[in-house]
Formats: structure tokens, sequence, C-alpha cells
């Protein structure tokens, strides 16, 4: 088949040239949006008189042999297929014939990119959020198993406050909860018809593009014909969604990759998300989350990469645009295939409570002695220094707090009385803490009631959709 723009040029294309032009040894994943953006410029062209119904007619079931094929993988490529779209239109071509040629009235390849682009992204978003639900949900399916069970809060990775485990693993609920509203976010401007703008100047046979729009349910048309074939945002903002995305994940790996060690001892993983090691038999590695925490590397590279490629261009359509798809593709199938791998470590993992609670040292209810003092009246500032001298003190003796006496505690500040020792107790210190966004066991059943009315929400909104 001959080049879609090569009746101008005499010469053939240099075979490396050839080589970095073709596209469609990766474009080719967007043959069904491809397809289906034919199919219903098929029906606009008819709609406005450009081909007749039943050219229309002839389009819409030669474009639906050639889908068969995709489904079944019997659509043979040839090394002439510079494109998808080349593809799809040269073996149109072969089923129908010459009406083939039709189709492409009005239309470029800038703006049918652009909206087999933006088309692919829809269907890759609602995979994208099925996955980080599932994983929301497990998150929260086990906080509601571990109300109670007090672990150690930690800031610089140093033992902090007395905090619940349900109260760690919700952090991480909430932590991707931003991540599904920034996707709901970024679907809505996704969602957004380039289809109809030419190659940049706009149609010419008064096409009707709410009706394309309607079609292929987008919610909105491009305004700028210019914009609508330069634009891309959209994939930009995938990219950066997904970078935050994989670095949450990462984060939850990092705990989860410490808590695994013998001298943490928190969790065990699933021998399902574990590998052991070539030489030495005791080995359980962590691998799972290894991997997840290693993938960010790439994500993040894939933002750049198309940054670096968009942050020069002219308007509008530059073949420099060619270079978005690799990077979009690859971060949807790494974050997508992390996120359900995460999901099933979350689902299987165990939990040593005990370590968990033998971790909590009572070095750890300091600020809740520094508490017991406000309460009697001393400004806080004084408090912390009082229960600093108190914690040297009982570093030095080699005892805990409650091995202090009330005659030692008493020579620091006779604002102590005998029952300090009550303000020593790790229920206490995490019961304490009440507020709305606490870690007390109340506070975190409303934390557990608001996280169960998101995830019903969007199985409602879903079963709508439906």
């Amino acid at each position: 088949m001959s080049k879609l723009w090569g009746g101008r040029f005499r010469g053939a294309l240099d075979p490396l040239m050839a080589r970095l032009n073709r596209s469609v040894d990766f474009d080719r994943r967007l043959w069904r949006a491809d397809i289906r953006g034919s199919q219903a410029y098929a029906q606009a062209l008819a709609k406005a008189g450009v081909i007749t119904a039943e050219e229309a007619q002839l389009l819409q079931e030669g474009l639906e042999k050639v889908r068969q094929e995709f489904e079944a993988g019997q659509f043979q490529f040839l090394e002439s297929d510079e494109d998808i779209h080349t593809a799809v239109e040269r073996r149109l071509k072969e089923l129908i014939g010459e009406t083939a040629g039709k189709l492409h009235t009005g239309r470029s390849r800038n703006d049918q990119v652009a909206t087999d682009m933006r088309l692919f992204l829809l269907e890759a978003i609602a995979e994208l959020e099925a996955a980080l639900t599932a994983l929301q949900s497990a998150l929260l399916e086990r906080a509601e198993e571990h109300l109670h069970t007090i672990m150690p809060g930690y800031t610089h990775l140093q033992r902090a406050q007395p905090v619940t485990l349900a109260h760690w693993l919700l952090a991480y609920f909430w932590m991707f909860e931003r991540d599904h509203e920034r996707l709901m976010d970024l679907r809505r401007r996704t969602a957004v018809l380039p289809l109809g703008s030419g190659a940049l100047a706009g149609h010419p046979f008064g096409i009707d593009r709410q009706y394309l729009a309607e079609l292929l349910g987008f919610d909105a048309v491009a305004s700028n014909s210019m914009d609508a074939v330069a634009d891309r945002d959209f994939a930009a903002e995938l990219l950066f969604w997904g970078a935050m995305a994989q670095m949450h994940m990462s984060r939850l790996a990092e705990d989860l990759i410490i808590w695994c060690t013998a001298e943490f001892g928190f969790v065990r993983l699933s021998d399902a998300y574990s590998t052991g090691s070539s030489l030495m038999p005791q080995k359980r590695n962590p691998d799972s989350l290894e991997l997840i925490r290693g993938k960010s590397g790439r994500v993040f590279g894939n933002l750049m990469t198309l940054l670096t490629v968009l942050k020069g261009l002219p308007m509008t359509y530059n073949k420099d645009m060619q270079e978005d798809k690799e990077p979009l593709f690859d971060t949807i199938d790494t974050v997508r295939d992390c996120l359900e791998l995460a999901a099933g470590v979350i689902r299987t993992m165990s939990f040593d409570t005990e370590a968990m609670r033998r971790a909590c040292g009572e070095e750890l209810l300091a600020t809740d002695l520094a508490d017991y003092l406000v309460r009697k009246g001393v400004p806080f500032r004084t408090a912390h220094e009082l229960v600093g001298r108190a914690v040297q003190k009982a570093e030095e003796r080699g005892v805990t707090l409650r091995g202090l006496s009330i005659e030692e505690y008493r020579a620091i500040s006779p604002a102590f009385d005998p029952d300090l020792y009550d303000a020593l107790s790790l229920e206490a210190s995490v019961a304490a803490r009440d507020a709305e966004g606490g870690t007390a066991p109340a506070a975190v059943r409303r934390q557990l009631e608001e996280a169960r009315r998101r995830l019903a929400g969007r199985a409602a909104a879903r079963e709508a959709e439906i």
C-alpha cells in the first residue's frame, strides 16, 4: 500500500528513517480505539452528507470485520504499515475496496491519533480506578481487623508515640484516596473530543462534532482545533498521576520491607509474594515489595520523558509527539500491575501483633506524661523540659519511666503526684487522641465509616453507569 502522504515524493525513505518513523510496533495497542473512532466518524460523515448512507454502512461493516480479526488475533501486519491508522485503513481497503478511501475525508492522523489516545486512556483510567479501589478495599478490610492493635508510630524512623495498626493502615487508604480524586479529575480533562479538528485548521465539511462526542462517549468537544491536535496535557497528567500513585505504593512498600526484617518482625508476607535466595536457604525476601519500590524509577522517568519531549514544541503537531505512547503505555501497565500486586500483599500478609506491642516501650509515653503535667496547669514547654529530665534520669538508672520512684519524680518537680503512673498506659495514650483524625479507636471508627462510605459511593456510581 502507498503511504498516506506519498503523492508528492519520488524517492523511497532511507531504511533507517523508515524504521524510526514506523510506530506500529507499539501504537498497535490503539487498534480498538482506532476502529471505534473510525466507525463513529463514518456515521458523522454520512450525517453531514459527505458520504451516502450505503457507503457509511459498507465502512461500518468493513471496520467490524477488521475488529473481529484483531479480536481473534488474526490481523496480519505488513512491513508497509507505518502506524495503526495505516494498518487499519490498508486492511479496510482490502476488504471493501476504494470506498475505504472516503473514510479519511476531512480527517488527519493528527486529530485521529489524539482521539485514539484519549479513548484508550478513558478505558485505562477505568482499569486503574478498579485496581486502586481494590488496594484501598484491602487496606480497609485489614484496618477493620486491627482497631485495637497497638504499635509504635514513627517519625525519623524512630519510635515516637503509640498508635493503632488500623490507624496506620488507614493512613495509606487516605493517601490512595487522593490518588483516586486526582484520577477522576484528570478523567474529566481526558474526555474532550479532538476529532473533527483536521490537521490543525478545523473541518471543511460541516461535521457535527457534538454528535461525534455523543457517539464516542466524550463529555465535551475541544474548543480550538490547533490546541486539540497539539494537546498532550492529558497524557502528561496521567504520567504525573502514575508517578504519584507509584510513589505512594513505594512508601507503603518501604514500611513493610522494614517491618519484615528480623529486627522488627512485625509482618510476614505470604509465600505467594516472597522469594528465596539462590545461596542462603534460610532467606525469605520481600521481593514483591522491592519490585514495587524499584518500579518507581521507570514511572518517574516516563513522566520526565514526555515533559522533555513537549517542552520545546511549536504549535501544533510535531513528529516528536510519536514519543508520547511508549512511556504512557509503560506507566499504565506498570502502575496497574503494582496496584494489583500491592493489594495481594496486603490481603495475605500476617501481622505479629505481640511483637508490635513489645516494641512500644514506656519512652513512647513521654508525651503523655507531659500532657499529664499540662492538665495540672504546667505550661507545655515547661512540662516538656521536666519530662525530658525524667527520661534522662530513667536512662541513667537503666529503668523505664514507671521504674522511677515518686520521690525521684518529685525531686524533678512537685507537680508530679502518685497518679502520674496512670498516664503511663498504652491504652490510655491511644484512647486520649480521640479528636477527628486521631488514633483512638473511637476516632478510627469514624475514619472507617467514612472510608466505607467513599467506596460504597463508587460502587453505586458504577452500578448506575451499567
